[in-house]
């Protein structure tokens, strides 16, 4: 990848990919949904959180799907259509920019989500084999504990190891690629997914974490 601070002639592809996928990621799916639903602002309600866990809690299970679906999509459409048409380089980019974008929303004053369903969309597209693992791994999580936080603190912890495990390494040989990139931006996702989830944790301590689906006043 070229020196962000060299030519910007050169340079200018890599910060449209990442702008992007930044304005992508902030589309609010989960708000705009619920307001055409006429449930009002979904931020208002449990956690005013604008995921699909959130809106789970207007009793609307569709929507809630919807939400998930939508929130991952946009993840995963970016880095597709980057890797489609240009590299992993831009993938990346414009992966990271549409998981900023629905953390950190332009629209809605850099007021977001958690991230967790983008973050796993990203991952799908980005390697599909850890993505599955990824995605795996939550549903699991969530069937045993009920717990949706505590499913996608799980699951972005392993991100890095699966990219690592079944992207990098041969399962014929055992040699390893050394394609560093894909598991640098697995872990950075993650921290950010733990950052923003750090008053989910100190439930998670106190075992006061709500179970999914559990509407929340």
């Amino acid at each position: 990848m070229p020196d962000p601070l060299g030519d910007f002639s050169l340079t200018w592809p890599y910060y449209a990919a990442a702008v992007i996928g930044y304005l992508v990621g902030s589309i609010p799916f989960g708000l705009v949904l619920t307001k055409m639903a006429g449930l009002g602002d979904v931020r208002k309600i449990g956690s005013g959180n604008i995921g699909a866990t959130n809106v789970l809690r207007t009793g609307n299970k569709g929507l809630a799907l919807a939400t998930l679906l939508l929130d991952g999509g946009k993840g995963a459409l970016v880095v597709i259509l980057a890797n489609m048409y240009l590299t992993q380089d831009y993938a990346v980019l414009a992966g990271g920019g549409a998981f900023l974008g629905h953390l950190y929303p332009i629209w809605l004053k850099f007021k977001g989500g958690k991230g967790v369903a983008t973050f796993i969309g990203v991952m799908l597209a980005l390697s599909w084999p850890a993505g599955l693992g990824v995605a795996l791994t939550w549903l699991i999580v969530a069937l045993i504990f009920r717990i949706s936080s505590l499913s996608a603190l799980v699951a972005a912890a392993l991100a890095p190891v699966y990219i690592y495990i079944l992207q990098n390494i041969s399962p014929l040989d055992g040699t390893y690629y050394g394609d560093t990139q894909r598991i640098e931006f697995a872990a950075m996702m993650a921290i950010l997914i733990f950052l923003r989830h750090r008053e989910n944790i100190g439930r998670l301590m106190k075992g006061e974490e709500p179970r999914i689906g559990k509407k929340k006043p």
